[in-house]
Parts: structure tokens; sequence; C-alpha cells
């Protein structure tokens, strides 16, 4: 589903009898990448910007989710656990699904995210946020269990990260500098937990999921989820999905 930022105007991009998420824009913004189950298991799917003339870029037994577009256009990182069966690596491949390449081994690694200069990466190992130099494969830890941090999400700027951390009980949304230095808390939600943030192309917000009752009550996935925006100079929030 896209739409506008008043949650008016929506439109669906896919319909299948599969489970679609993760979608990802190209920068250019004329094509999409996107996790799906449609044929048995999870694989990575390119589509054009309206959804339209999708294609499997993977096709392993494993699952491959949470894709994510470089900023040339020409590259996509995934997660999957087609290392062991169990835990998520992230891995490297070319926008038409050759060359893949692992970058993580060991732990267990989520939701990477291409830096604005796109020569990082930021990621989740565990319970903490992460920058990879892909030039070196080295990392540099930003938060610090039980200050945790998870789904990181860069400011188009290159100088900020927001992701979600529940160091104070529930999930809420901080923002820091790359480095770690100076969290804030953004979004605490006066119920359950506020997850997954992503900022805007001009920096100026931040949408993320609401989970009213909680995501701990949530075993099964059926729990209502809401998507919200905030501005991020001034906190105020606006509801998106009805």
């Amino acid at each position: 589903m896209v739409t506008d930022r008043t949650g008016d105007h929506r439109q669906p991009l896919v319909a299948t009898d599969g489970d679609d998420g993760g979608a990802s824009y190209s920068r250019d913004g004329t094509a999409l990448v996107f996790h799906s189950d449609r044929d048995g298991n999870f694989d990575i799917f390119s589509a054009r910007a309206d959804g339209t003339a999708a294609i499997a870029l993977t096709r392993d037994p494993a699952v491959d989710q949470m894709p994510a577009w470089s900023r040339d256009g020409k590259q996509i990182v995934f997660m999957s656990n087609r290392g062991n069966g169990k835990t998520f690596d992230i891995y490297r491949m070319n926008a038409d699904g050759t060359n893949v390449e692992r970058l993580t081994n060991g732990k267990s690694n989520w939701f990477p995210e291409y830096s604005p200069d796109g020569g990082q990466l930021a990621l989740h190992i565990e319970r903490d946020v992460y920058i990879m130099s892909l030039s070196t494969k080295g990392l540099r830890r930003v938060t610090y269990e039980p200050n945790n941090g998870m789904h990181p999400t860069w400011k188009p700027d290159g100088h900020q990260l927001a992701y979600m951390s529940w160091r104070n009980g529930r999930s809420e949304i901080f923002t820091s500098l790359v480095d770690g230095n100076s969290p804030k808390p953004l979004v605490t939600m006066p119920t359950g937990d506020a997850i997954d943030p992503r900022w805007s192309p001009d920096g100026r917000f931040i949408a993320f999921v609401h989970v009213p009752g909680g995501v701990d009550n949530d075993k099964d996935g059926a729990a209502q989820r809401i998507v919200y925006i905030v501005e991020v100079d001034t906190g105020r929030l606006q509801r998106i999905s009805r």
C-alpha cells in the first residue's frame, strides 16, 4: 500500500495471495523491491514503482526478507537465514539478483539500510545498532544493551539515526548522532509500542508503526498496527492508516 502524508489517496501496489512486505523504493522512484512468500517461501522481488512487472530476484529455500536499495540503484541488501536456517545474516546482490555476497557471519543481523553516501550500512545485531563499512566490512557499535536499539534508519543528511529502543521498558522511537552520542526519545505512545521507524527523504518526518496492545502480546501477528508520522522538530504526530 502507498499513500501520501495525509493518509489519503491510498493505493495498493501488489495484490497476491501471499504475504508481501518490506517494500523499499529506489532513490529515483522508478522501482521498488519487497519480500513475498507468493511462491511458497520468502524471496526478494523487484517491480516497477506502481507494483507491476514483479520478478523474483532470489529463489532460495531459505527466508530472504527486508531488502533495501543502494543509493545508486545498482545493488540491494537484504537479510537471510540461508547460512544455517536459523539466524539471519546480511547479504548484498546486484539489482538483477546476480553476485550474491554475504556481508555478516554470526549472531543475528537484521534490517540493513544504506547510508546516504552509500559507503555504509546501518543494521541491528541482536538488540543493538551497528554501522558497517562496506569497504572493510568492519563494524562500529552505536548502542549498548540495555540502552539498546533496533531497526535503524538514516537521516538523509547522514548525521543522525533513528531507531526503536526498549531501554525504558517498552518500545519508543529514539534519535541519536551516528556515533551514538546525544540519544533522545522522540516518540513515546500512551499505550503499547512504537516500532519500525523510517526517515522521510526530506528529513522532516519519521514514519513508524504503533502497536497499541504491545508487541509482546502479539503472539500470532494479528494485533492492530497503526501507521503514524512524527514531525522531527516539533514531535507532532499524525495518524496515517485508518
